[in-house]
C-alpha cells in the first residue's frame, strides 16, 4: 500500500477514535458511490454526522482543509443523499471536518463541527 494511502488509514482510525471517546457511534467508513466517499458516517445528537478527514504529515505544506474543493464537496453532498436514501435515514444532517497532523511522535487533531453546508457547493 502506498505510503499517503497508510497515513489517510491512520488518520481516519485516529478519528474514529476520538469521535468514540466523544460519545459519537460510528455507522460507517469509507462508504462510497459513484465519485463520493464519505470517510466518517456517525450518530451524535440526534443527527447524522457525516465526517471529511484529512491526514497530512507535519512536513506537508498545505493545510488540510484547504484541500477540499466545490467538486469534492459536491460528492460529499451526493453521496450523503444517497447513503440517506440506502439507508432509509431521515435525520438532520451534519457535515463536520477532522484535521489530523502526524508530528512523528504525536498527533494533532482539529475538529470542526458543521465545517460545510449544502449551498457551498452551488
Amino acid at each position: 500500500m502506498a505510503e499517503h494511502n497508510e497515513l489517510g488509514i491512520k488518520g481516519e482510525d485516529i478519528a474514529c477514535d476520538y469521535l468514540r471517546k466523544a460519545g459519537y457511534l460510528i455507522l460507517d467508513r469509507g462508504w462510497t458511490w459513484l465519485k463520493g466517499e464519505l470517510d466518517i458516517v456517525a450518530y451524535f445528537n440526534g443527527r447524522l454526522v457525516v465526517v471529511e478527514v484529512k491526514t497530512r504529515s507535519a512536513l506537508e505544506y498545505a493545510d488540510p482543509d484547504d484541500t477540499i474543493g466545490r467538486k469534492k464537496l459536491v460528492q460529499i453532498f451526493d453521496a450523503t443523499d444517497r447513503y440517506m436514501m440506502v439507508k432509509n435515514i431521515l435525520w438532520e444532517v451534519q457535515y463536520d471536518l477532522i484535521t489530523v497532523i502526524d508530528h512523528g511522535q504525536t498527533w494533532t487533531i482539529d475538529h470542526i463541527e458543521e465545517a460545510f453546508y449544502p449551498f457551498m457547493s452551488t
